[in-house]
């Protein structure tokens, strides 16, 4: 990139931007009319472009209202960025700059009123007390008699169980068919319950958006279900007993003004029924209810998000054939009604919509178009939520990213941004009409004078009225896994990515090694002339700390016995430098199986499949369905679902994110290779703060195995009280212990921390030692089983394996790393990995380690 200084003619910008201009794809035929804006910063696309709400005001879309069309490359536009940030400073510059995240919750479409779904709601209800609105709907009872209260919503009201139970509602209405206490405080699930099976008309009960249902179970729905004969709608699913109400209630036949009470058969209000929503409610039968005779005006059917699972595919598309006025239906692909939409449709000859898309352009096309028949993730919250949680949760439905790094690439993170309202109103399609690029301008020819934008121009002619749209996943095909990567911003078939993630997981369970034969000791190395051996190192705590009598330093790499590099040596370098095969190395070859995260995951998995040792671990390049399908799998059975996504091949936990939002894991892959492992939420903890350690192994043998582990290790702490906040994800020093580059550091030196360790949680830790011991064993016999190449009989290698202990001391792998990280560690603490010197001294680390890897002296290490 040349440097000529402030760009003042277009030959001035080609000449700093070239490379820039080429890599965002913009067309040459634009370069000057980008120029131009760029230089008078014009932002015009107000005169060409509209936004508008769609989707009940949930989404935006952007409209061309110019009177004649826009051809193909015939414009570009400038689109500024609203927000800009590092991922962990979002939340702190959200709460910072006044007036910003009620912009972006505008923008993100996450500003409307939790309290206002229900334009017709009696406003009065608003004002009133739970207490008052009994009393109210008592008086009903005294001037209307028994039975003129059916249906009760007590939402929003912040009902706990104390009051819940003091309000004696049984009694009081002992006719209700209909109970809605959404949004409330309930908890406990045996003191609500007990309550509730009181009630013995109940048709329908809705507990969502109360804590109580983390701990409601299927055991509790069966329970409840069974105490109510005729409950057809539980938490707004449909139990196997619904009937002709509860269709009628999704048909909006049935409410709280029109209860439906007294009929003991709903099938002949349903006959003018058109449409009918059953999206979502866990339907397993469309039974007799369901049927044409009942439904015979039936023209829509949404049926997306059930299992339907007592039936087959056949059965399916016999039983939704007879209803002959169904023209348009929405369901998943994959899912119950089969695998194709081209299928679904010849097996539906009456349907002319099948989600949204014209059955007759699918059967035309040859192929599935399901990436254009995806219902779009829209923004969701919980009632009472505070307005920043709403954007951070919706924000990865809008950003884009892009990466700058400085000289050291010390800091490599992400820059992610959102466009203003025009860029941020494009929506997704697989044939979209516009394109967009992330662009920095240097007015000054210089990065420091960098202004990002993000540059839009029409890729087809556009007619007026036209939608603009963009590719959310522009370049990316199949072989980059793109209707996976889709999740992000759609609702993808939740039956595909589960079958597709049991099979992943049965194969792993499948998995079973024998343990590697512990070696006896090899012999030491040592010269023919009985002379110290000569030691090349480029690291300068070698040179200076190995005094031990059995070595020497040389400056020459050709001569020595022994390199320690912190290079990684390759054929190429052994060549260029000299080197040969009789001379040991500080490496092993094909040790990436070990020390690269993603490669880590393979081989513990095909050597052991899912011990308890290592986190569920999948890399995101290849494994991202089966991942989805594990996510969904956590989240239908209200599971903890956070996780932590890791570079393949980063240290000092750079481009590391801990989230438990789906779209944001999708999303994070933007920046780089991941691997998605599932967080330790529940971790040990020290003082109320996490903790990890790293051990010192050194490697002696591959084959046969041979391993020893220093008698200290490094214990590192996080800086911030451990906690689950939404917020405190956010929080590098919470999650986190790796301070080297930023944060003080927090370090403790192993006898200290073992002697408080066991006072604090009243346990041995000789017993978590041993543990870890055969845990770390098995990690390096799972290299051998599974990379029996890995060995070398002039390696010995030193290197760092992390490790988290859960809340029970059980430990878990976190990483391995290559030796010079280890040195690294030495170069930043030595007093803290060598136990500040009660055991060890730092100045005699390294006279240790070589002793032990190239002499027969093992003072002060164990024997794996």
């Amino acid at each position: 990139m040349a440097d000529v200084g402030t760009i003042r003619t277009f030959v001035d910008f080609l000449k700093v931007h070239g490379l820039l201009l080429a890599a965002a794809g913009i067309p040459q035929s634009l370069y000057r009319k980008l120029f131009e804006k760029l230089s008078t910063e014009t932002f015009d696309g107000g005169n060409y472009f509209q936004v508008e709400p769609v989707e009940d005001g949930r989404q935006r879309r952007l409209v061309l209202t110019t009177s004649n069309s826009m051809g193909k490359e015939s414009n570009i536009f400038l689109v500024d960025h609203a927000l800009s940030f590092r991922l962990s400073d979002a939340p702190k510059q959200l709460q910072e700059v006044p007036g910003l995240v009620e912009r972006m919750a505008s923008l993100m479409c996450v500003d409307i009123d939790l309290n206002s779904d229900d334009e017709d709601a009696d406003k009065e209800d608003i004002k009133l007390t739970v207490v008052e609105i009994v009393e109210r709907e008592l008086e009903k009872v005294k001037m209307e008699g028994p039975g003129s209260v059916v249906w009760l919503e007590l939402e929003d009201l912040d009902i706990d169980d104390d009051v819940f139970v003091s309000l004696d509602l049984p009694t009081k209405f002992p006719d209700l068919i209909a109970l809605s206490l959404c949004n409330n405080k309930l908890k406990f699930t045996e003191t609500i319950t007990k309550e509730i099976v009181k009630f013995k008309h109940l048709r329908a009960l809705w507990l969502n958006n109360n804590p109580i249902l983390q701990n409601f179970g299927d055991h509790v729905a069966d329970a409840i279900i069974h105490d109510f004969p005729r409950l057809e709608i539980l938490n707004s699913s449909f139990t196997r007993k619904y009937t002709g109400w509860a269709l009628g209630f999704c048909g909006g036949i049935y409410d709280k003004d029109n209860p439906g009470c007294g009929h003991e058969d709903d099938n002949h209000l349903l006959q003018g029924l058109t449409s009918l929503d059953l999206s979502n409610r866990r339907i397993h039968s469309l039974h007799m209810g369901f049927s044409p005779d009942a439904m015979p005006s039936l023209s829509h059917l949404n049926l997306r998000g059930n299992p339907l699972d007592d039936h087959s595919v056949s059965d399916l598309h016999e039983h939704l054939k007879a209803f002959t006025s169904l023209h348009s239906i929405e369901v998943d692909i994959p899912g119950p009604l089969g695998d194709s939409a081209i299928k679904i449709a010849e097996s539906l000859p009456n349907l002319s919509l099948l989600n949204g898309v014209n059955t007759s352009k699918i059967l035309e096309s040859g192929k599935s178009v399901i990436d254009s028949m995806l219902l779009p993730r829209l923004p969701e919250w919980d009632s009472g939520e505070p307005l920043i949680d709403r954007v951070l949760n919706a924000m990865w439905l809008y950003l884009m990213s892009y990466r700058l790094s400085d000289e050291e690439k010390i800091d490599e993170t992400s820059i992610w941004y959102v466009m203003d309202e025009l860029g941020s109103a494009l929506r997704h399609s697989d044939e979209p009409n516009f394109r967009v690029s992330p662009f920095l301008y240097m007015p000054e020819g210089k990065l420091e004078s960098a202004v990002s934008f993000t540059i839009l121009w029409p890729t087809k002619n556009v007619e007026d009225g036209d939608e603009c749209t963009r590719d959310y996943l522009s370049g990316i095909g199949e072989k980059k896994q793109r209707s996976a990567r889709l999740t992000a911003w759609f609702h993808t078939p939740q039956k595909y990515f589960i079958r597709e993630y049991e099979t992943f997981w049965q194969n792993l369970r499948s998995i079973s090694s024998s343990p590697v034969n512990k070696a006896s000791r090899t012999g030491s190395l040592a010269r023919s002339d009985r002379c110290p051996l000569r030691v090349y190192t480029d690291i300068p705590q070698v040179e200076e700390i190995l005094t031990h009598p059995g070595f020497i330093i040389t400056s020459d790499p050709k001569e020595a016995d022994i390199i320690w590099t912190s290079m990684q040596v390759d054929e190429e370098m052994k060549k260029a430098v000299g080197l040969n095969d009789q001379q040991c190395m500080n490496q092993f070859p094909f040790e990436a199986c070990l020390v690269m995260k993603h490669h880590l995951a393979d081989t513990v998995q095909k050597a052991y499949g899912s011990p308890e040792w290592f986190q569920p671990t999948y890399n995101l390049e290849t494994q991202l369905t089966q991942f989805i399908g594990d996510y969904y799998a956590r989240e239908n059975k209200g599971d903890d679902n956070l996780w932590i996504l890791k570079p393949w091949n980063m240290a000092r936990t750079i481009d590391t994110t801990v989230t438990g939002n789906l779209s944001a894991i999708i999303r994070l892959m933007e920046t780089g290779p991941k691997i998605c492992q599932k967080y330790i939420e529940s971790p040990a903890l020290f003082k109320g703060k996490k903790f990890d350690l790293r051990y010192i192994v050194l490697v002696r043998s591959m084959n046969p195995l041979e391993l020893f582990i220093t008698d200290i290790f490094w214990v590192r702490l996080a800086n911030n009280t451990y906690t689950l906040d939404k917020k405190s994800l956010f929080e590098y020093e919470t999650h986190f212990t790796v301070m080297n580059y930023r944060g003080k550091l927090n370090h403790m030196n192993t006898p200290e921390f073992v002697k408080e360790f066991e006072q604090e949680h009243q346990v041995e830790w000789l017993e978590i030692h041993s543990r870890i011991k055969q845990m770390i064993r098995m990690v390096f016999e799972s290299a051998t089983l599974v990379h029996p190449e890995m060995h070398s009989p002039m390696s010995r290698a030193m290197y760092g394996v992390d490790i988290m202990l859960d809340r029970s001391f059980k430990p878990k792998l976190l990483e391995v790393t290559y030796c010079p990280d280890c040195t690294r560690a030495c170069k930043y603490d030595m007093e803290a990995i060598t136990g500040g010197g009660e055991i060890i001294k730092a100045k005699d680390f390294y006279n240790y380690v070589f002793g032990c890897l190239f002499l027969d002296e093992t003072t002060h290490v164990s024997a794996l």
